[in-house]
């Protein structure tokens, strides 16, 4: 009577009933349902540009900075005139067909001018800008990764740059060394990075302490090549909205040492010292056409650069969630996360 109440046999060597799944084969398959699509950072990376190139910021921004500088770097191509040639019978004359934008006190074609010197304003700013990124991310980059007393005197020295007053030891700088491209281009950068440094720093010391970089340390990977590949490549976006905002304040930067006679110097034309020959009174009030188009192109490029970086922040800021997300996963020192 017993015997019929036995449970069913299992079938030879633990074989299980029909219609049932081991335990272990379900749960090996969940992560490769769960895993992400490999289009996904793609996908992500196509949204990121989609919401830039589409922002109402930088559509306006785009559309002043390729006008002023297509006017700059192409304009000369349809308007062959020296900026330097002086012509003394027409001095300080006013706009005319020959002289679109009039001359100046000694008979040179302010449209000539502005163009050529757009093309030095703009290169002094982006130039200078290259130096800050370069000192910037290194000496940051440097202090969030190593830590300790590296970061200590680091950091101690970038605070010390920064109690300094830009101009003045800006001005100090171009009295000894003399007023040329090439030191204005110096002073600019190397005075000009610390607020790039501590961004630097702060990003990386965020990162420094998830999983793919300690799994990238415990792999023997080299400390250039985590800063490089997993921590900088997550803090791209921060550095990229800093410089571009950075060129605006470069260019702001040139025009001011260029009107105090520090910057470019005469012949060689750039917007602040088109300003800096207008400032009389008696330009000022007789002879618009000297000082308002370079003041107007200086306002409207600043402003252009800034519009653009407004709407490279707005389209980072949503990303770095999922970008930190995607890094992890792809790793190669990691399994994908659940």
């Amino acid at each position: 009577m017993s015997s019929t109440n036995k449970p069913p046999a299992a079938g030879p060597q633990g074989t299980r009933p029909q219609g049932t799944r081991p335990q272990a084969a379900t749960q090996a398959s969940k992560p490769r349902e769960q895993a992400p699509e490999p289009q996904a950072a793609t996908l992500r990376e196509k949204r990121t540009r989609s919401r830039f190139f589409l922002h109402p910021s930088f559509l306006v921004g785009a559309f002043i900075l390729f006008a002023i500088g297509g006017l700059a770097f192409l304009g000369p191509l349809f308007i062959p005139l020296d900026p330097n040639a002086i012509d003394l019978s027409n001095l300080e004359s006013a706009p005319s067909a020959e002289h679109l934008l009039g001359t100046d006190a000694l008979g040179r074609d302010v449209l000539a001018r502005l163009l050529y010197g757009g093309q030095v304003s703009v290169m002094v700013g982006v130039t200078a800008v290259l130096v800050q990124v370069a000192i910037g991310v290194l000496v940051g980059s440097l202090a969030g990764y190593l830590g300790g007393w590296v970061d200590h005197v680091l950091m101690r020295f970038t605070e010390i740059v920064m109690c300094f007053p830009f101009y003045a030891i800006a001005i100090s700088l171009a009295a000894i060394f003399g007023a040329s491209i090439g030191n204005v281009i110096l002073i600019i950068g190397i005075l000009g990075w610390t607020g790039l440094a501590r961004l630097v720093r702060a990003e990386l010391l965020s990162l420094r302490e998830r999983e793919y970089v300690l799994a990238a340390r415990a792999a023997g990977v080299s400390a250039p090549v985590i800063i490089v590949r997993h921590l900088l490549r997550n803090a791209y976006g921060p550095i990229l909205v800093n410089a571009t905002l950075a060129v605006a304040n470069a260019i702001l930067a040139e025009t001011a040492l260029s009107f105090l006679g520090l910057g470019v110097t005469q012949p060689d034309p750039s917007w602040g010292n088109m300003l800096s020959a207008a400032q009389s009174m008696r330009v000022l009030s007789n002879e618009p056409w000297l000082w308002i188009p370079p003041g107007i192109a200086i306002v409207l490029m600043v402003l252009a650069i800034n519009f653009i970086g407004d709407a490279l922040s707005s389209s980072l800021a949503p990303r770095q969630g999922a970008l930190l997300k995607d890094l992890e996963q792809r790793s190669l020192f990691l399994p994908r996360r659940k």
